[in-house]
């Protein structure tokens, strides 16, 4: 199904390994790439799920737009293991302005195919998804 602002598709691989993050933890992370001559999201990168922040954030290219979903687990202050899952909206300064465009106009038909999100972050450079970030926003 296209989405009408932007004409994007959602490949369906995208809601399958999101379904495998929230009910299974089979991923840490999914970085999601729009191919522009498909016209359609489609999976770029599966985190395992070992790997932590450090490599999730090391897969956001500097300076090309993604969409990403993060799996995030902490401590709470009664020492109970929880977790919330983030839905990232990266869009650096230096990528190109349609990039920006197509990704901003595709995000809220995209996040809605994604049942599970429970917080959202847009940021336009690494210090806005800082792991301080994802801890002060998750509790």
């Amino acid at each position: 199904m296209a989405n009408a602002a932007s004409g994007m598709a959602v490949h369906d691989d995208c809601k399958l390994r999101f379904m495998e993050l929230k009910a299974k933890r089979t991923h840490r992370f999914i970085i999601y790439k729009i191919e522009e001559k498909q016209k359609q999201v489609i999976v770029e990168k599966l985190g395992e799920p070992v790997q932590g922040y450090e490599e999730f954030a090391a897969c956001l290219p500097a300076d090309e737009c993604r969409y990403a979903v993060f799996d995030y687990e902490f401590m709470t202050e009664g020492n109970v293991p929880k977790s919330r899952i983030f839905f990232i909206a990266w869009s650096p300064d230096t990528s190109r302005v349609r990039s920006k465009m197509i990704y901003a106009s595709s995000k809220d038909r995209f996040k809605r195919e994604l049942d599970g999100i429970q917080i959202e972050l847009q940021a336009t450079d690494p210090t806005e998804i800082g792991l301080d970030v994802f801890k002060s926003r998750a509790s």
